[in-house]
């Protein structure tokens, strides 16, 4: 883990100002980072929605960290480190080392914590949702849902949008504005809409997992493949004991996490040597393995080659 570096005092703010307020972003709900001249922002503001975007220029050790009543969705465009962690509280935290084109997720009053060393310089878009005035449909009563956190997650429908909107980034036309006021809303139903997907009610295998129990479950794998999660924790995702978690695995699977973890970092290990140029040593702490022994060892039993002979036989 990172050293720990020192955060400057932040001003609290009760809502987003309107986009014809001259309000400096040191007054708004952003992100803190320490240390905070590393760190180089381009700002916009909407009806419900203030957006920076986030460019390190240093590849110093940073943290960063981040509490108010705004949600906070964060597009990650380049994010590679040596190490650290990101932690969102509610969920298990993420050690993932290319976390580039990934999405974070932070409800309103929830925690995001973060360190790490960056290997390539760090670019991000960060929006911040005024759940009480972004122009959402109000029937739906977007300010009154219970969202959940999300950490390093991908969904094509919310970066397009977030794409969308970085690039009225510095626009001073009218018309940009009023289509940007568009989209600030199109994003509050876009996060309305996974929320719903995450919770679709479906049908459940008889003695194995439901259906939205197996998506969510595969996603936070997929997710955190390098990672070393308890039991305990990917049962606590799908609300089971980890007995019948285990049990209900096995079931829908046809064999148990464990295995099904190790089978997956090992086909992305494979993807990973199709470039020559990668070292072995650097896969295998991408994929998961302490050291290359472990991976290689894992890699020949999956595969009856090793990393080396599998890589020769590519070429």
């Amino acid at each position: 883990m990172c050293q720990s570096v020192g955060f400057q005092t932040k001003t609290e703010v009760s809502e987003i100002p309107s986009p014809d307020s001259a309000t400096s972003i040191e007054e708004m709900p952003t992100v803190d980072f320490a240390p905070a001249e590393i760190v180089r922002y381009r700002a916009a503001q909407w009806h419900g929605v203030y957006a920076t975007t986030v460019q390190l220029i240093s590849h110093e050790q940073f943290e960063y960290r981040f509490k108010e009543q705004f949600h906070l969705l964060i597009a990650v465009e380049q994010g590679v480190r040596h190490d650290g962690e990101t932690f969102v509280e509610g969920l298990p935290p993420s050690t993932m080392r290319d976390y580039s084109h990934r999405l974070i997720f932070v409800p309103a009053g929830r925690q995001l914590l973060g360190a790490e060393t960056p290997r390539l310089l760090t670019r991000s878009i960060c929006l911040y949702i005024d759940p009480h005035t972004v122009p959402a449909n109000p029937d739906l009563r977007f300010a009154e849902l219970d969202l959940e956190p999300r950490l390093l997650f991908e969904d094509a429908g919310i970066w397009e949008t977030v794409l969308k909107l970085k690039a009225q980034i510095g626009s001073t036309d009218p018309g940009d504005r009023m289509y940007a006021d568009a989209l600030s809303g199109l994003l509050a139903h876009e996060v309305m809409r996974r929320r719903a997907v995450d919770h679709a009610p479906t049908p459940s295998p008889r003695g194995g997992l439901a259906v939205w129990q197996q998506k969510r479950v595969l996603e936070f794998m997929e997710e955190h493949l390098a990672e070393n999660i308890t039991l305990q924790a990917m049962a606590d995702l799908v609300r089971l004991s980890p007995y019948h978690f285990l049990r209900s695995f096995k079931q829908s699977f046809g064999e148990p996490p464990h295995r099904y973890w190790t089978r997956r970092r090992i086909e992305r290990a494979k993807t990973l040597l199709a470039d020559p140029r990668a070292p072995i040593t650097e896969i295998a702490f991408d994929v998961g393995y302490g050291g290359t022994s472990a991976f290689s060892a894992s890699f020949r039993r999956l595969t009856g080659l090793t990393p080396t002979e599998y890589r020769r036989d590519l070429e």
